[in-house]
């Protein structure tokens, strides 16, 4: 039994082994030189800038990935992991300084580009996925820097800080805060200004420790009530950032499940009696809520017993919906043709759809044939063709 512990412990050692790849020293002083905001790095934020701006006004996935990838933003905030991590003041204000002036910066000149913009997103999904962040953003934040961290400390290189600077997404919630001031939505300021706070604190923090266990050089001691002190407030910086992330994850997945219950329950009862459920709207208002818009004749008595009945089956409390009738002003044998043209139309549509697969089918089967033919036999002997 001992000897399968040890057995154990030594494979585990030796492919988790990473102090035989890292060089602390080299990887101490890249890091330093990502943190200056001057030169190239000044030019590189501008150009990202405008490229992710752009990116969230034309609603471009691709566009937003670009920017991420060049953008400067990481350098400082690395650098503030590895100050604390060394206990190096100067460094620690040096870093803080670059990356205020980096996200003024940011702020001002994606303000500046939406209000000059004249392009106005109906369904700005891009903009909107970065103004609810939950405690999945604060999972890839730590789990990114820690991955940062480790290939900056890599004696070889690879692609894992493109990887991260996607993952942990820095210049696109900047601009999207600056799409807030500039519109005077501050919902998306306030939401994507956390994102970016989740980001900054948590990269930081993944650096930090693993600045620690890596045994980077320290510049400096700290006294105990010092160190107890640092220690004590990042605990309680950390606690501040992850419990609305909670909080927000917790209504995220509610909203999500609740998406689901209605969207079945619609499905179920399309038809009503002599009543279509032609749109629903879901809402917040003081809880959620779907508005389920009818046509046709209104429900009877009976019918609208069954329905809630149904909406009960699907976890959908009674006060969970509103519904808005419209009628048509039909007669019920006008009522009735409405209802036969629905389920005509359903038919149509399936058989059309057969006919396609059908279709489709035919054409496989042809080619199979076609391939079949042209493919020789290894079974029957090829005779050689007789000289004249």
């Amino acid at each position: 039994m001992k000897w399968t512990k040890d057995y154990v412990k030594r494979t585990i050692r030796y492919y988790a082994n990473i102090y035989d790849h890292i060089d602390t020293e080299d990887a101490a002083q890249r890091i330093k030189s990502g943190i200056w905001f001057r030169g190239p790095n000044v030019w590189i934020l501008a150009f990202s800038i405008v490229i992710a701006s752009a990116g969230l006004n034309v609603n471009s996935t691709a566009v937003i990935i670009g920017a991420m990838l060049i953008s400067p933003l990481m350098g400082p905030i690395i650098g503030l992991g590895l100050a604390l991590g060394t206990n190096d003041l100067d460094l620690l204000k040096l870093a803080a300084k670059n990356l205020l002036v980096m996200v003024l910066i940011s702020l001002v000149a994606s303000t500046l580009f939406f209000l000059l913009s004249p392009l106005e997103l109906i369904n700005p999904t891009e903009l909107m996925a970065r103004t609810r962040p939950t405690i999945y953003d604060v999972l890839i934040a730590l789990f990114g820097g820690l991955a940062g961290i480790l290939e900056n400390s890599r004696k070889e290189r690879g692609t894992v800080i493109a990887g991260v600077a996607i993952a942990t997404a820095l210049m696109p919630p900047l601009c999207t805060a600056g799409y807030g001031l500039s519109s005077f939505h501050f919902q998306y300021f306030f939401g994507a200004m956390y994102l970016f706070i989740i980001n900054t604190v948590f990269i930081t923090l993944a650096t930090y420790v693993m600045v620690k266990y890596l045994r980077f050089k320290t510049v400096s001691g700290l006294e105990p009530a010092v160190a107890k002190r640092r220690n004590n407030t990042i605990t309680a910086l950390i606690a501040i950032v992850v419990i609305p992330s909670i909080i927000s994850a917790i209504g995220m997945i509610q909203d999500n499940n609740f998406e689901r219950k209605v969207e079945a329950f619609v499905q179920e009862n399309r038809l009503v009696s002599r009543s279509y459920i032609y749109d629903y709207r879901i809402y917040s208002d003081h809880g959620r809520k779907v508005e389920i818009s009818m046509t046709g004749e209104p429900m009877n008595y009976e019918s609208q017993t069954a329905f809630f009945e149904s909406a009960r089956k699907h976890r959908i409390k009674d006060n969970q919906i509103v519904i808005k009738e419209h009628s048509l002003g039909m007669t019920g044998e006008e009522m009735n043709e409405l209802v036969r043209g629905i389920y005509d139309k359903t038919d149509r549509e399936m058989a059309e759809k057969e006919a396609q697969l059908d279709r489709i089918q035919a054409r496989l089967d042809s080619l199979t044939r076609l391939v079949e033919s042209l493919v020789v036999d290894p079974n029957i002997p090829i005779v050689p063709e007789e000289e004249e």
